[in-house]
């Protein structure tokens, strides 16, 4: 038998909040994994106690809505920091909620948060050393 080891969860910082002005989403259609959609990111800003600049167009979260309620996310976009610094983002995730719940966010309407389970994996990619 092969010992399991138990560690720690990792000790979260904050780094940033973000806001993002995003558009309106690109509806692609049904696709065999299932509804396609595209939502450009258009800007906004970010800042946290040592980092701060905006977020640039042009990225999106391009998403797959599966008959079941699962959203598949893959959302890519890019900041530059106050300095000039680039900063690439990826964040791969997935969004569950009730059919209901679901019709509510793809109409754009405000649901509660708790009716959502949400979870994203960031990847961040500079070539700042700084950074």
């Amino acid at each position: 038998m092969i010992p399991i080891m138990m560690s720690r969860p990792p000790t979260l910082i904050h780094v940033m909040t973000l806001r993002v002005q995003v558009g309106t989403p690109l509806e692609v259609g049904q696709v065999p994994r299932g509804r396609r959609r595209v939502i450009p990111i258009l800007g906004g800003t970010f800042e946290g106690p040592t980092i701060r600049g905006n977020v640039l167009p042009g990225g999106a979260d391009w998403q797959i809505v599966r008959a079941d309620g699962l959203a598949e996310l893959d959302t890519r976009y890019a900041l530059q920091t106050d300095s000039g610094s680039l900063i690439y983002i990826q964040n791969a995730g997935i969004r569950h909620a009730s059919p209901e719940v679901t019709k509510q966010l793809l109409a754009g309407e405000p649901v509660d948060p708790s009716q959502v389970y949400f979870k994203t994996v960031p990847i961040f990619e500079t070539a700042a050393p700084e950074l």
